[in-house]
């Protein structure tokens, strides 16, 4: 049995992890088995870069944050050596982690399972979310596909004045001539 210090010290890191990940839009969960002190430290550093938190949680403690943060789905994801990295950004924890496997092939580093504003995806949602483009490049598509049709209205307005002005040209040169 352990004693009520260590109990109380479970309790409260289980509930400092509820709130960050009630208040995160977006986490994944890794197998972070195999990855060098190196590969580490520089995964941490782009982590803390794109404000992403990532912690290695001890399974069952993880099991309770799961059930608290209605996350139940990753139960079954929580087993070996298990870490998490957590935003506020939906998007970040997937294109670091995804671009950190890419570049650190012979690791066996690998996403176990990831969550969106409280729904739970596998590996290969965790995949795909990262390789969707960033929040900047999808508005300048959005206001380009906009700004599409706008354009050729005015071309054709331009057009008919243009057509206008050389027919009234053509009049008035005939007309001097």
């Amino acid at each position: 049995m352990p004693s009520e210090k260590v109990l109380q010290e479970k309790q409260q890191l289980v509930a400092e992890l509820v709130e960050k990940i009630k208040g995160a839009q977006a986490g994944v969960v890794c197998d972070y088995k195999g990855i060098t002190v190196d590969n580490d430290t520089k995964l941490r550093r782009a982590l803390r870069k794109a404000g992403v938190e990532y912690v290695v949680v001890k399974n069952t403690l993880l099991r309770r944050v799961a059930e608290q943060t209605g996350l139940e789905g990753l139960t079954p994801y929580l087993n070996g050596m298990t870490s998490l990295a957590f935003s506020s950004d939906p998007v970040a924890p997937a294109k670091v982690i995804n671009d950190f496997i890419t570049k650190t092939k012979g690791t066996t580093f690998s996403v176990k399972a990831g969550f969106v504003e409280g729904k739970v995806i596998d590996a290969k949602g965790v995949t795909a979310l990262a390789e969707l483009p960033s929040r900047e490049v999808l508005i300048a598509q959005v206001l380009g596909g906009l700004n599409a049709p706008i354009s050729g209205l005015v071309n054709v307005l331009n057009g008919n004045i243009r057509g206008l002005v050389v027919a009234l040209q053509a009049i008035v040169d005939k007309k001097s001539a």
